[in-house]
């Protein structure tokens, strides 16, 4: 069951969130090498905390969460731009001890639901291009996504 966010579940998306993306910041890791990972991310045990906090603090109302037997598994965070006309996916992760197959989906069909509700004309996610993130991309395209631009960010020592 997708439902709108209520002030008692943070602790419970904070939990998913920072469980959720410990393959994602050990991929970086590896890729960044520790220098220049603790300039990026300065502590990858509070960066998701601090990120999902601050979106129920300024839009509460733009975050979903999705239950199963009361017990919540699984949330999205986004975000909606009236002017554009476009709504935007950010945060969002199935608990990894989830064995249910199918919560991100509808967790993005719920948050479709809501842009097209709102008015918007296009729906918009970034991911990342590594393997650590493969499993998003495949969610995505199976949500229908299919206007992609792909970029590379670089850095060098000096």
């Amino acid at each position: 069951m997708i439902r709108r966010y209520k002030t008692e579940d943070l602790p419970f998306i904070v939990s998913i969130g920072r469980r959720a993306w410990i393959n994602i910041y050990d991929m970086y890791r590896n890729t960044y090498g520790s220098e220049l990972f603790s300039l990026l991310i300065p502590n990858r045990d509070t960066a998701k905390e601090e990120q999902i906090n601050h979106h129920a603090l300024h839009h509460p109302d733009w975050i979903y969460v999705c239950e199963e037997k009361e017990k919540i598994v699984g949330f999205i965070t986004f975000s909606i731009d009236q002017e554009r006309k476009i709504g935007q996916m950010g945060n969002n992760a199935v608990d990894p001890e989830c064995v249910l197959k199918g919560i991100g989906q509808q967790m993005y069909s719920a948050v479709f639901k809501r842009f097209k509700e709102e008015g918007l004309l296009y729906a918009q996610v970034r991911t990342g291009l590594d393997d650590a993130h493969l499993r998003a991309r495949r969610a995505y395209e199976r949500a229908g996504f299919n206007i992609k631009i792909e970029d590379v960010t670089y850095f060098k020592k000096l």
